[in-house]
């Protein structure tokens, strides 16, 4: 485990998420997200609000080819790519067009990029409506795999992003098992990314982060205002201890509003959560009244 990092600091700029229908999905997160959309050539879309931007691309349902992750200068983006390579990474050309030169993307073991670079200029269009003054920042990006302890290596050994918690399966004796989710940081914040251990690796949902739980009713209103209707919360989850709820898009993409995020030091030590119960929300599980017995 690396408690020191180049890498630190970095933020979530932002992803792309691909479409069987780009242009009408990047018309959704115009409407639900407030955000602004243009033509990025090639049957790309940018959608973009104030800390929010989703490169939307013609493709798979669901697809998500690449996060790309910014830093602060190019003086930490040298040392980080040196760091990189040294430690087994292959830097490839950037596929974002929202970075300035200088970028470089490596691929994971499920042979999604993560991309590095510094922000370029923006040239943001102005968004209407009535989310486009709501606060929401593109905050982190959580896939499933088949190849958890892979994953797992190669974003902390390689990458050198730190983790955080980890949730557990049971051992068989009541204690902690082998992990079977990873929350990984680089910056203060509790994750920027996370993976978790599933039968197909696959994108599972990307993080909107809001200042606080007014914030949060604020948004569950506008997406009831729009019959986009909550799948999963309102909670507060036990890793991470962000009160939460998610929205999917119309190709099924998770959404989630997040607020409250826990904030851990580059030397702070995760926590260990057993699966299921409390790591996935404090408050316990929903009930459905015609569910009910």
């Amino acid at each position: 485990m690396l408690d020191v990092s180049p890498l630190w600091p970095a933020d979530l700029d932002h992803l792309r998420i691909d479409s069987p229908t780009p242009q009408a999905l990047a018309e959704f997160y115009a409407g639900a997200l407030g955000m602004s959309v243009s033509s990025l050539g090639g049957d790309a879309y940018l959608a973009e609000g104030h800390q929010r931007r989703l490169v939307i691309g013609r493709g798979e349902a669901r697809g998500n080819p690449w996060n790309a992750f910014a830093l602060e200068d190019d003086e930490q983006l040298d040392h980080y790519r040196r760091f990189v390579i040294a430690r087994g990474g292959a830097p490839l050309a950037s596929p974002t067009p929202l970075f300035a030169q200088g970028g470089f993307a490596t691929s994971d073991p499920d042979g999604r990029l993560a991309v590095f670079g510094l922000r370029g200029a923006s040239a943001m269009h102005v968004a209407s409506g009535a989310a486009a003054e709501f606060p929401a920042r593109l905050q982190h990006v959580v896939v499933a795999s088949q190849r958890l302890p892979a994953m797992i290596a190669y974003y902390r050994d390689v990458l050198g992003f730190l983790v955080s918690d980890t949730v557990h399966v049971d051992d068989g004796k009541g204690g902690l098992g082998e992990a079977n989710v990873c929350f990984l940081r680089a910056n203060l914040e509790h994750h920027s990314f996370a993976v978790f251990r599933a039968l197909r690796s696959a994108s599972d949902h990307f993080a909107f982060e809001v200042p606080s739980w007014d914030d949060v009713r604020r948004w569950a209103d506008h997406f009831a205002a729009l019959d986009i209707g909550i799948w999963w919360g309102p909670g507060r989850h036990g890793a991470g201890n962000n009160l939460f709820f998610m929205v999917k898009d119309p190709d099924g993409n998770n959404i989630e509003i997040s607020a409250e995020l826990e904030r851990l030091p580059k030397g702070a030590p995760g926590k260990r959560w057993p699966a299921g119960g409390k790591a996935l929300n404090l408050w316990g599980p929903a009930w459905i009244r015609d569910m009910a017995g």
